[in-house]
Order: C-alpha cells, then sequence, then structure tokens
C-alpha cells in the first residue's frame, strides 16, 4: 500500500504486528508503526533478543535502517518520551517546545499551549487544577482576556515541566494500586506500584480532570464514586486481567458496592467494576494526601463570598431580575418587589423574602437539605422565611429525589393499628421533658455508644448528650447539668427502660419534686414526641458520619443547634425562638442580614409571652388537625372479650 492513504497506519501496523506476533507475546520486542524496542535485563540477553527479532525481520524481507539503530543503550527515547533505568521522563526536544512557547495572544494560542502541555499531563499530578485558568479561557461565551492568573497558570506549567517530573515504568508482575479523590472541582487519582528494589509504591500515571457543570452538583459519597470510575477509564489498559487494590478516603463505598438496593446510577458504575479484579481498602484522608491535595487545593484560589454577595452577583446577571430592578426605578413598587442595598426582594405577609435567581436555587435548595438530609418540609422551613423561590417545594422534592444519602438511608414504614391521642400541653416551657437514650451506635474513642435524648413538651427544645452507657447514674448527672441552667421540670415522660424504672432514677425525682411518668411497655408512640426526634437523629447521624461512623459525636452539637433553629409547624416559630423569645444568631443570619435595615425592636417580656400565647393556640390547631389525618390511616383498636 501507498504512502498518505487513510488507510496506510493501520495496515502497517496490522502486518507488523502479524510478522513479530510470537516475539510480541514473549514481551521479547514492543512495536508502534516503525519504531521497535527490544528490551533485557543483561547485554547476553539483549544480543539473544536481538537476534531473533533481526532473524524475523530478514525471514519476511523487512530492511532496517542503521544509521537510525541503536543498540544496547541504557537511555532511549520513544514515542516523544526518555527511558533511563525503569524509569520515565520527557522528551528533551518537546520540553524546549513548552519553554519556548511564546504568551498566548488568542484562543487559538491557548488550545495549541493546552495541546502541547496536555501530552505531559501524566507527569503532572494536578494539571487540571493548575490549568484551569487557561482552559476557562476556552468556554464559549468567555472573553478572552490574558490576566494575572492565566499568566501564572502559563508560567506554572513551564516551571513544573523544566524540574524533568519522572514516573516509574509501569510492570505488570509487580503489585499495583490505584489511589483515588474527589472534591467539586475535579478528579484525581494516582496509579502507583511497588518496586522490586525498594519494596515502595512509585507513581505510574497521574490522572486529572475537572468536573462539569452537572458533576458539581452531585453529593460528595458520588463524586468519590465518580471518581473510581473515572481513574479505571484511564488506567484500564494497565489494570485489566490483573489483581489490584483501589485505595479511598470514602469509607461508605466498599459497603455500597454490595448494597442490594442502589440506585440506577450506582447501579451502573457498579456494573462498570464487574470486569475488574480488585479489592478495597478505606484510608483516612491525612494518610491521601498525595492525591487529596491535587482535588483540593487548585492553584487559582478562590475566596468565597457571602451568601449575600453571591445571590446579589446573581440576581446582577439574571435578565429577570434585571428587568424587575429597572421597573422599580419608574415605579417605587412592582407585584409587592422592592429593592433593599442593591438587593431585590419580594414582600409577602409582610415579610421581606431575598429574591434567589434561577441559577443559584437549586444550589441553595441542596446546601439546606444537606445541613441534616431533612423531609421536604424540613427544608422548606429553612428556607421559607428567609427566600423567596418559586415552586420552591416541586424543587425541594427533586433535589431530594436526586439525593444519594437519602435514598440509601430512607426506609418505608408500614401501617399500624392504633389512633392517636395528643399529650395535653401547658403554656409554659420547661414544664414537662419527654427523655430517652438512643443507640448503641459505632463506639468512639471516647467510649460514647448511646445518646440520652431531651425535649421540652411545650417549645420542642432538645437537648442531645452523649452518654458511654444507659445507667441512671448517667442520667442524673446530665439532667443535674441541664438543672444549672435550665432548673427542674415538672414532670419527665420516659419509657420503662432500666435507667428510668430504677430504684435511684425514682428517688431522685422524688427529692426534685419531679413527677416521673412511665409509658405502657412494648408501645413506645406514647411516647411519641420523643421517639420521633430519635428517628430523625438516628437517621441524620448516620447520614453526617458515613464516612466515618465512630465520629458521630462530633456532629451531635451541630445537630441539636440546627434542630432548635428549625422552624416547627406544630408550634409556628423555631423552639429557640418560642423558649427564649429572639431568633437564634448564627454565621448564615449574620450574612443576610448585613444590608438589611435594624428592625424595630418591641419589649422583650411582652413579645415573649405573646409569641408563647400564639404558640399555644397553633398546637392545638395542629394537633387536631394531626388526629383527624392520622384517624384516616388507623382504625380503633381490637377489643379483645
Amino acid at each position: 500500500m501507498s504512502f498518505g492513504l487513510t488507510n496506510s497506519p493501520s495496515v502497517f501496523q496490522r502486518y507488523i504486528y502479524n510478522v513479530f506476533r510470537d516475539l510480541i507475546k514473549e514481551n521479547v520486542v514492543m512495536i508502534y508503526l516503525d519504531d521497535l524496542v527490544i528490551s533485557s535485563e543483561n547485554e547476553t540477553q539483549g544480543i539473544e533478543r536481538l537476534q531473533r527479532v533481526l532473524k524475523t525481520a530478514s525471514e519476511y524481507g523487512l530492511e532496517l535502517n542503521i544509521k537510525k539503530c541503536q543498540f544496547l543503550k541504557r537511555e532511549i527515547e520513544f514515542l516523544g518520551h526518555r527511558i533511563k533505568d525503569g524509569k520515565l521522563y520527557d522528551s528533551p526536544l518537546k520540553i524546549k517546545a513548552v519553554m519556548n512557547f511564546p504568551e498566548p495572544k488568542c484562543t487559538k494560542d491557548i488550545r495549541s499551549y493546552l495541546g502541547l502541555t496536555g501530552y505531559f499531563r501524566k507527569f503532572i499530578p494536578h494539571y487540571s487544577a493548575i490549568a484551569k485558568p487557561l482552559s476557562d479561557l476556552l468556554k464559549k461565551d468567555s472573553n478572552f482576556s490574558f490576566g494575572l492568573k492565566a499568566r501564572e497558570s502559563f508560567n506554572e506549567l513551564k516551571q513544573i515541566l523544566s524540574k524533568e517530573p519522572v514516573l516509574c515504568l509501569y510492570n505488570p508482575k509487580s503489585e499495583t494500586e490505584i489511589h483515588t479523590d474527589a472534591s467539586i472541582d475535579g478528579f484525581r487519582a494516582c496509579l502507583l506500584q511497588k518496586s522490586i528494589v525498594d519494596n515502595q509504591l512509585h507513581p505510574v500515571y497521574y490522572m486529572s480532570r475537572k468536573t462539569s457543570d452537572t458533576e458539581r452538583k452531585y453529593s460528595s459519597y458520588e463524586l468519590e464514586v465518580m471518581a473510581v470510575i473515572e481513574a479505571l477509564k484511564k488506567f484500564r489498559p494497565y489494570v485489566l486481567g490483573i489483581p489490584f487494590k483501589i485505595v479511598t478516603d470514602c469509607i461508605a463505598f466498599k459497603q455500597t458496592m454490595s448494597e442490594k438496593d442502589i440506585s440506577l446510577k450506582i447501579a451502573r458504575w457498579a456494573l462498570m467494576l464487574e470486569e475488574y479484579d480488585y479489592v478495597i481498602e478505606h484510608r483516612q484522608g491525612t494518610r491521601m494526601r498525595h492525591v487529596d491535595a491535587l482535588s483540593r487545593n487548585p492553584v487559582c484560589m478562590i475566596i468565597q463570598d457571602s451568601l449575600t454577595l453571591q445571590i446579589l452577583k446573581a440576581q446582577n446577571s439574571d435578565e429577570n431580575v434585571k428587568a424587575i430592578k429597572d421597573l422599580l426605578k419608574i415605579k417605587n413598587q412592582h407585584d409587592d418587589y422592592i429593592i433593599k442595598g442593591d438587593l431585590l426582594y419580594k414582600s409577602i405577609k409582610g415579610n421581606d423574602l431575598l429574591v434567589v435567581p434561577e441559577d443559584m436555587q437549586m444550589s441553595l435548595i441542596k446546601s439546606a437539605h444537606e445541613k441534616g438530609h431533612f423531609s421536604v418540609k424540613r427544608t422548606e422551613d429553612h428556607l421559607i422565611n428567609e427566600f423567596y423561590i418559586p415552586k420552591l417545594k416541586q424543587k425541594i422534592e427533586k433535589c431530594i429525589s436526586n439525593c444519594i444519602t437519602c435514598i440509601l438511608a430512607s426506609k418505608k414504614q408500614g401501617k399500624q393499628e392504633g389512633e392517636l391521642h395528643p399529650v395535653p400541653k401547658v403554656e409554659l416551657p420547661l414544664d414537662t421533658y419527654h427523655v430517652d437514650h438512643l443507640g448503641p451506635l459505632e463506639s468512639t474513642n471516647k467510649n460514647y455508644k448511646h445518646i440520652l435524648c431531651v425535649i421540652d413538651s411545650f417549645t420542642n427544645f432538645v437537648w442531645l448528650y452523649p452518654t458511654k452507657s444507659t445507667s441512671s447514674q448517667e442520667v442524673i448527672s446530665k439532667l443535674e447539668l441541664q438543672k444549672s441552667v435550665f432548673g427542674n421540670p415538672r414532670r419527665i415522660i420516659s419509657d420503662k427502660g432500666s435507667a428510668f424504672n430504677s430504684k435511684e432514677f425514682n428517688d431522685y425525682c422524688s427529692s426534685e419534686s419531679i413527677q416521673h411518668l412511665s409509658v405502657t411497655t412494648g408501645l413506645p408512640r406514647a411516647n411519641g414526641q420523643v421517639e420521633r426526634l430519635n428517628s430523625t437523629v438516628i437517621s441524620v447521624i448516620s447520614k453526617l458520619s458515613k464516612d466515618d461512623p465512630t465520629k458521630w459525636f462530633k456532629f451531635v452539637p451541630e445537630l441539636q443547634r440546627i434542630l432548635n433553629s428549625t422552624y416547627q409547624r406544630s408550634i409556628n416559630l423555631t423552639p429557640f425562638e418560642l423558649l427564649v423569645g429572639v431568633k437564634m444568631r448564627d454565621k448564615t443570619d449574620l450574612k443576610l442580614r448585613e444590608l438589611i435595615e435594624e428592625e424595630i425592636r418591641s419589649n422583650f417580656q411582652e413579645s415573649r409571652e405573646n409569641l408563647r400565647k400564639d404558640a399555644k393556640q397553633q398546637i392545638l390547631k395542629v394537633q387536631e388537625s394531626n388526629r383527624k389525618t392520622y384517624n384516616l390511616r388507623r382504625k380503633p383498636p381490637t377489643n379483645i372479650k
């Protein structure tokens, strides 16, 4: 076949492969088109293998150009790389081309430079992060501006390649590992093999890739799984057919791959892993810094704006919001919209809600949901009093339906008999406590195994105490701690657990003038207020600590804060607000209120009393509504004669 035709390279490659087929299978020679490399461990073996290759070439009438041949060399150049002493280096000619590349003047120059440096990306651990300012200039709607960040990226790639990065040559007989990590910015992986010289792992290939706009919306767990999938796609020629180890800092990965009930997306990924012979090992992030830093420390540092400033920027780039602002400049009011400090608000029932542009809505909803992976109603309560998002409930439902953590952790509940009888309420906080133990949970390094849950019957205010046991002594010590701040309740309602049914606990209640009421054995719903809290706590704790279940106790203070600052439908307020009389201040609230005018302050005592009277009416109203709704799905208990 003549030179220059489309099929010439493939036909020639197939012919050469057929000629040296036996020698290729014995790993005597490697061939790419007309480049042949003969490997050997010493000179004697090298001469013997060279004779076999030349004899085969002679038998098929192939001629070699002696001027282009090199024999018995310890260092060679092959396919744009330099090979020396079992290690792989960059080609000096290609490095020189990078060093001499002029500063880009247009997107065409950027594309050429990235194409040239991209040839060496397997040598650069965090290539995609370093090159991000340059690749961003290639986006469709991006205006070309070779600024400071792009110039720093351009020069850093040159600097790294000028230091001659090195990789080890791949050996199919060596112990092989793939280390992976992921973040919202990208996927990173490293193929390593154990050297027979020093018995240490050395890098063979670095892989990195930016996340797409869709992938940036994945949960942290999905990103970790996706990193493994992307690594296997890249390293497939190296690991297919050999046993190897996948090392990740995602502790739930191994368990989930063996689950029966998983989402379709995870199921597809699991099927892709079936063709490989691998084992999974979890290592803490502190032992994975060689890949962890690649995904979490991009060269181009990003300064996180406050939520308010982020929304302001998004509003300024949203055409619909800009149109409403323009109308408000002509007339002071339009469809209950107002402007405060350049931010657009919508007035609904006397509340000024910050308008969230469409581009930010799903990310804000996801952030609110992932505080504790709450239900639709709880997530809606986090947002509805601060932000204006059209069709908020439907968007929350869509967000939760795609949440992999919720899909894996949720359980279906069956229909049971028995009707609802609400506990009578008094118009005072801290009057009645519902208490119960939760656990046992994974043992921690502080030997915590349980959580003592205490909830105020009137305000729904929650206290969560990690405990080492369910003994009466520990319960009493926590109640004493609580007594120092809030005093004693009038009564405590609990189940008949050993901690609450003991003489020691009953003597304590008597000495403190506390009425202790126990619910019927085998009927936990009789203490439903704390039982429902237990269900929420165990669900949220298991999701937050899925990467390391032994660290669950670290999330307890934050969970208590979130529960007490979350809007409760039964009281039409947050528990903190009803108990103290003011809203809880946190980072989010401070940021959101930077540009909001100071509210008119009213008398604290009057405000608190009014809130409590309104809360009692709201409780009675919701209880009656719950009773009717609940009993529609129930039947009266069976009469036993």
